[in-house]
């Protein structure tokens, strides 16, 4: 078959490199001219079967060689004693098998272990599909088109095919109450291997380092009344007046702002879909389902969605009407637990009160001093974006054909 995807961040090379394995041909198109594929984007978790699938694509040597560096993570407290901890047990209950790796480096290892077997094409989107003659006719934004067996949108919450199928995002989308901003500054402060944070009510702000010297990455996590807009300037004037009035290095992290080519914000919502499946287009990882950005495993998910989605069409013998319809029933639980963790996990990770940011400092202060199952319990986040895989059954790779 001849597939098309939309988006080549995560699930979409990593569907791509399967499909190939698989024997068909894949197409990838991706609407960022200059995708970030290096030291671009915020730190994720890989968990559990999200390490298996890249351990079976034979990348986990090159994602652990890549994984993130921090030592120590220390909550400022201005005025009060700073708290640190060791991150190792900071992350000791989220998973077995765990790799926290930048979003750019994933995404950089993904495209070169699939550029030479998969047609890629930036700068370019998807604007119209059509089921026809048992196919899909796809036009795209730089005025050509062609035919294809299958479509895949793996582009991202905001994405276009799910826009073109299952229409506007509007009645899809479900937002959790808070927004997430990322952007790089020149390393003010001598991180050193350590994770800094900051915290006050309804906000968090990190900063953690980069692997290139000098470079730190600053992350802010705020609680909002309604979505965040989608303009960039007005993002940037929405995220000065959140930060307005807080202490800390953070009035001279945003003075590096305006000049950050990476800068990024956007609502922390969940994509709700009954069915992500119709006809011969599916789509696969944030697109059709996940936690929500920030509140962890949403690249997990994409990525074991994406294996069992190629892993179930080749079951199925390449029928999509059997193999989706696995796909989504194979998927099921994982997803239906992912619109449980946003919620939960987000309650944690911003304050709502004086009393619950004194509470944070508190139980960072005694946990290396607790039992290490205690340690276990306390940081999984009562299961949280672990858990949420725990159900999903990876078939056997010799299923793919070689």
């Amino acid at each position: 078959m001849h597939v098309l995807i939309s988006g080549a961040s995560v699930a979409g090379p990593v569907l791509a490199y399967w499909l190939h394995r698989n024997g068909h041909r894949v197409t990838v198109v991706e609407r960022t001219a200059r995708p970030r594929l290096g030291d671009g984007g915020h730190a994720v978790d890989l968990l559990g079967p999200a390490v298996e699938v890249v351990a079976r694509m034979g990348l986990l040597p090159q994602v652990e060689a890549a994984r993130t560096t921090a030592d120590t993570m220390t909550l400022i407290r201005p005025g009060r004693p700073d708290v640190t901890i060791d991150g190792a047990q900071l992350l000791a209950g989220v998973s077995d098998r765990h790799v926290e790796i930048m979003r750019g480096d994933l995404a950089r290892i993904l495209f070169e272990a699939t550029r030479e077997h998969v047609s890629y094409t930036f700068g370019t989107s998807i604007t119209e599909l059509v089921e026809r003659d048992g196919g899909v006719h796809a036009a795209f934004s730089d005025g050509t088109s062609g035919g294809f067996d299958l479509v895949v949108g793996a582009d991202g919450m905001h994405s276009g095919v799910r826009r073109l199928v299952f229409g506007p995002e509007e009645g899809h989308s479900h937002f959790l109450g808070g927004c997430l901003a990322v952007f790089s500054v020149p390393d003010l402060v001598g991180l050193d291997g350590r994770v800094l944070g900051y915290n006050s009510v309804n906000k968090a702000v990190a900063l953690y380092p980069t692997k290139i010297p000098g470079r730190a990455r600053v992350v802010v996590l705020f609680r909002a009344a309604e979505p965040a807009p989608r303009d960039p300037a007005a993002q940037r004037r929405l995220l000065r007046g959140v930060c307005a009035g807080l202490g800390w290095e953070v009035p001279r992290l945003l003075e590096h702002l305006d000049a950050a080519d990476d800068f990024y914000l956007d609502s922390i919502s969940q994509i709700r879909l009954p069915s992500w499946s119709r006809g011969r287009i599916t789509l696969a990882g944030d697109a059709g389902y996940g936690p929500g950005p920030a509140v962890g495993g949403g690249s997990s998910l994409a990525i074991v969605g994406a294996y069992v989605l190629a892993s179930e069409l080749a079951a199925a013998g390449d029928d999509h009407v059997p193999g989706f319809a696995a796909y989504e029933r194979a998927m099921a639980g994982a997803v239906a637990a992912s619109r449980t963790i946003g919620p939960s996990v987000l309650g944690t990770l911003i304050p709502r009160s004086e009393l619950q940011v004194w509470t944070m400092a508190q139980a960072l202060r005694v946990l290396p001093r607790l039992p290490g199952f205690v340690q276990r319990k306390l940081t999984s986040f009562g299961g949280g974006p672990a858990a949420m895989l725990n159900g999903v059954r990876l078939r056997d790779p010799l299923v793919l054909r070689a």
